[in-house]
């Protein structure tokens, strides 16, 4: 499998989504598999997983990163896992739908009245918390592209999601943070 002609095959190569799409996803990916490899994980998937994480977002309305579709934002992680089970990989896509922030409970998204359904989206295997991890050290925003943020602004991140969200991050970091 090749997840460069899968993104190829769903993002026009010239368009500015593919573009941004593909930065986001070489950097989560390089951080991703440099972590596995120093670990009992499988590297090649998570490279994979890893450049097809955000392969949702052109189902969304984003607008600054090319994406025209009529979806709020958090919804391009179903819509991964929808579009990658439809190819064939499943456990890909599993990746896609876990890797919302640090994750979501199904209390969370009900509680919260999200538009997603009500199960839980917790990255559970280590592969899916390395690329969750290394996901939130870059942003798609044109604006921060080619940035890597520092431990310190992923907790202010996700410090306003709760210091639940945090402490995930922190236990994360201990066991992946030191590669």
């Amino acid at each position: 499998m090749n997840p460069l002609a899968l993104l190829k095959k769903y993002y026009p190569p010239d368009g500015a989504a593919y573009r941004i799409l593909l930065d986001h996803s070489e950097r989560v990916a390089a951080k991703a598999r440099a972590i596995a490899r120093n670990l009992e994980a499988d590297a090649d998937f998570v490279h994979e997983a890893a450049l097809l994480h955000d392969i949702g977002i052109l189902h969304t309305a984003a607008p600054d990163l090319g994406c025209n579709g009529d979806l709020p934002y958090l919804c391009h992680g179903i819509k991964g896992r929808e579009l990658l089970e439809a190819e064939g990989l499943p456990r890909h896509g599993l990746v896609c739908e876990r890797h919302i922030g640090v994750g979501l409970t199904a209390d969370e998204i009900a509680a919260q009245q999200l538009p997603l359904p009500h199960r839980d989206m917790l990255p559970v295997t280590m592969e899916e918390q390395i690329v969750a991890y290394a996901d939130l050290f870059f942003s798609k925003n044109p604006a921060k592209q080619g940035r890597e943020r520092n431990p310190d602004q992923v907790r202010a991140s996700l410090a306003r999601f709760g210091t639940d969200k945090v402490s995930i991050f922190n236990r994360w970091h201990a066991r992946f943070g030191v590669f």
